[in-house]
């Protein structure tokens, strides 16, 4: 049960992580905002990201929530594996 946990929460935390360091890229390359993969990524990831935008304005025109939150992603998945154990 427990190798099931930890393989559940670190894909969990991997796909979420990807799916950030993706819409970044796509945001750096002009795509159309109704194209399915960027709904797709809009979906799983501004739940994440709108509270952070929230807390941390943007900077200088650079919106560096992204980065905060992989950081504290990481955090909270190295907290929930650690606790397992």
């Amino acid at each position: 049960m427990t190798d099931f946990l930890v393989f559940f929460i670190r894909l969990f935390f991997t796909i979420l992580t990807w799916a950030i360091l993706i819409r970044i890229l796509l945001s750096w390359v002009r795509m159309d905002p109704y194209h399915p993969i960027v709904r797709i990524l809009d979906q799983i990831t501004e739940p994440v990201l709108a509270p952070a935008r929230r807390i941390i304005p943007p900077i200088g025109g650079l919106d560096f929530s992204p980065v905060i939150v992989i950081i504290v992603l990481n955090i909270l998945e190295r907290i929930l594996l650690q606790a397992l154990f």
